[in-house]
């Protein structure tokens, strides 16, 4: 496999190095002309800018991301299993394969929602997946699963039709996958749930972050983008206010904001981004929202470590894709596992996200990783510990410089009718040489990835 991925970027070179350099500056001005913008909050400060990517994509043989789909299917169906499992039955809480008290303290599960079964019994319509390639093993590892409102589609889209412009001769000259299915998916995803009435895409607004993303996927797909002004809830059913002031029923919302402010009335009382109503009206079976509320604990990073035996639970199989080796303090023998090797691990918070509290060991003084000891002691729940996982650099052309920097890579799975994994999805490199931290909200930059035959 490593041999036909060396080939694969043979012939990329070969083409790219018959190109006028100049091209490079070209397709920088066209992505800041069409604004292909991720924001930033730092210091409390708003930061409008374009999302810094990189020309050379990452290049992935057809082979290799055939088992890469399998697995995604697999985990993902899974993932949708447990969840559906969990906020009706409980039958993997009462088997004892994951404690209860585990459940019970995970910030993102809402007992509110127990005895609910949404639209379809689809609750993971829209799963980003983060994996890296263990430079040891030479296979991929999943880091985290991303259930909730994940982004970042947008981004491959946008970079792809820019390359179809600017370098049109790659498409000619190589077998590329297309692309342009991920609108489909997510179109396709939103009528299966639809309980009557139009799609829209729910933004925050242009303040969000990722609002680039909401505005061009509800383009790509054909649903209004709103705001919460835009939305009323009138006995149980969400209608929309359109701008000649009829109100059009409303069947299915993807959802761009976290369950907390999505409901004033239900949840955060002060959200001024939210739907008053839209939970009542989504509990009533009278629309259907992507992802489901609730979801938020399968992103806990605790509940990660169990994903492999809601495999073996739910499918009666074994995981076609491995997590990283993941240690939970709150069972005696991982903790006496991390607190041996701390300096080796990588600690996480289990409830952040977007690169934030993670803590690298060796990057740690005696003292800090004494005190970090002493919290996790006192909230074991709180975090888990994994090992390093050396992953791949991928070249990076910074400043006219050919540069190596490590690089995850997110998949997208929809879940409709059926379970569809993206051919492409979201490469995402460090800034800085050595980083480990490559989320965007931590200020790192993107590239096209490339699913490829010789």
């Amino acid at each position: 496999m490593i041999e036909e991925t060396g080939k694969l970027h043979e012939k990329f070179w070969e083409i790219f190095s018959r190109q006028d350099r100049q091209k490079v500056e070209e397709f920088q001005r066209y992505m800041d002309k069409f604004a292909v913008n991720f924001n930033l909050y730092k210091d409390g400060n708003f930061i409008e800018r374009s999302l810094p990517f990189d020309v050379i994509p990452r290049i992935i043989s057809k082979q290799e991301f055939g088992k890469m789909q399998r697995g995604l299917e697999q985990r993902i169906t899974a993932l949708n299993l447990f969840l559906e499992d969990l906020y009706t039955d409980a039958k993997i809480v009462k088997d004892g394969i994951i404690p209860e008290t585990f459940i019970h303290q995970a910030k993102g599960y809402l007992k509110e929602f127990v005895g609910f079964s949404p639209s379809q019994k689809i609750r993971t319509h829209i799963n980003g997946i983060d994996l890296v390639k263990d430079t040891q093993s030479d296979e991929w590892v999943i880091l985290e699963d991303n259930l909730r409102v994940p982004s970042g589609a947008s981004y491959p889209l946008s970079i792809r039709d820019t390359y179809r412009k600017i370098y049109p001769e790659f498409f000619e000259e190589l077998k590329i996958e297309p692309i342009k299915q991920y609108s489909s998916y997510l179109r396709n995803a939103m009528d299966h749930v639809n309980t009557g009435g139009i799609n829209v895409v729910l933004t925050p607004g242009r303040y969000n972050s990722a609002y680039y993303e909401h505005s061009y996927l509800a383009g790509q797909i054909g649903a209004e983008l709103v705001r919460a002004a835009e939305l009323v809830v009138e006995n149980k059913v969400l209608y929309f206010k359109n701008y000649d002031g009829r109100r059009i029923r409303v069947g299915a919302v993807y959802r761009r904001l976290d369950d907390e402010f999505l409901d004033p009335k239900f949840f955060n009382p002060e959200s001024l981004i939210g739907v008053p109503g839209i939970i009542e009206a989504y509990l009533a079976g009278n629309v259907a929202i992507m992802n489901a509320v609730g979801n938020g604990v399968a992103d806990d990073k605790g509940i990660y470590y169990f994903v492999p035996q809601m495999i073996k639970y739910y499918l009666g199989e074994e995981p076609i894709m491995h997590n990283a080796p993941t240690y939970l303090p709150y069972f005696e023998k991982d903790k006496k596992y991390i607190f041996d090797n701390i300096d080796k691990l990588v600690v996480k918070d289990v409830a952040e996200a977007g690169g934030y509290g993670v803590m690298f060991g060796h990057a740690m003084s005696k003292i800090q990783l004494e005190d970090l000891k002493t919290i996790i002691e006192a909230n074991p729940r709180r975090f888990i510990a994994q090992e390093l996982v050396e992953f791949y650099d991928e070249e990076c052309l910074i400043k006219g410089e050919l540069s190596p920097r490590k690089a995850d890579f997110r998949a997208y799975v929809v879940m409709g009718e059926k379970v569809n994994v993206w051919e492409c999805g979201l490469t995402r490199y460090a800034m800085e040489a050595g980083n480990y931290l490559v989320n965007s909200s931590q200020g790192g930059g993107f590239k096209d990835t490339w699913v490829m035959e010789l």
